[in-house]
Order: C-alpha cells, then sequence, then structure tokens
C-alpha cells in the first residue's frame, strides 16, 4: 500500500463485537433491540420480534436504517395512515429513511430476527403515538 492510500485510513484496528456481549437497546413496544455498537455516525445491533407482536409506532430521528432480516417475517407500516405495507422474510432487506415513522409487526409463527444498521445523528428512536394522517 502507498503512503498515498494509507493517508486515508487511519491505523485503527479492526473492532469485533460477540453475540454475548450485545446490551439491551432503544426500547419500543413490542420489540427487543440488542446494541452491538454506537459510534459517531452509526449505529448497529440487532432485533427480535415475537410471534404476532406488533410494534409501537416510531421512528429513527436523523438516521437512516437498512434491516437484514435473518429469520422469519418482518411486516413495516408507514407513510399516511400506516396504509404503506411492506412484508420481508429472511434475506430481504429494508430501508427506513430518516424521520419515516413506522410500526413493525410480525406475522410469522416464530420469532423474528433482524441486523439493524442505522446511519446518522441524534437518537436513535423516538417512540410516538400514530402515523401522520392522510
Amino acid at each position: 500500500m502507498s503512503a498515498e492510500q494509507n493517508s486515508h485510513n487511519p491505523a485503527e484496528p479492526v473492532a469485533f463485537i460477540q453475540g454475548d456481549d450485545l446490551t439491551d437497546a432503544d426500547p419500543t413496544p413490542g420489540m427487543h433491540r440488542r446494541l452491538a455498537n454506537n459510534s459517531e455516525g452509526m449505529w448497529t445491533g440487532t432485533v427480535d420480534t415475537q410471534p404476532q407482536a406488533v410494534s409501537g409506532w416510531h421512528h429513527h430521528g436523523e438516521h437512516e436504517t437498512t434491516i437484514y432480516v435473518v429469520e422469519g417475517t418482518m411486516r413495516l407500516e408507514s407513510g399516511p395512515n400506516g396504509e404503506t405495507v411492506v412484508e420481508a422474510k429472511a434475506g430481504d432487506f429494508i430501508r427506513v429513511p430518516k424521520g419515516a415513522v413506522h410500526r413493525e409487526s410480525n406475522p410469522g409463527e416464530s420469532v423474528s430476527k433482524a441486523v439493524l444498521v442505522r446511519c446518522g445523528t441524534g437518537v436513535p428512536t423516538v417512540n410516538v403515538d400514530g402515523p401522520a394522517s392522510a
């Protein structure tokens, strides 16, 4: 690697977080989030949702969120009156724009598990009373 290439990448080592080291984070009714890492500009973790559970309405402030469904199914309702519905299964990705009020549910018969990556600043989860009206 040339000196020029190396000058753009600080000599910071790779971080390793064991699954057992995740901590409870960002409570929203109906969901169990666990934090892996929260550094400047990025939040990473997991979320488990019990079968037939429906979360409370919330948004992620100034964070863009990418969800990767590892196991089970996940349904997100968003938009005016919550009328836009996305259903995802294991192997699917969901993108939640910053400030998008939504709620998640698990329409399946087993626990859904997903990996979350949020990029942005500020509070990562804001619980609200409901979706915006049409």
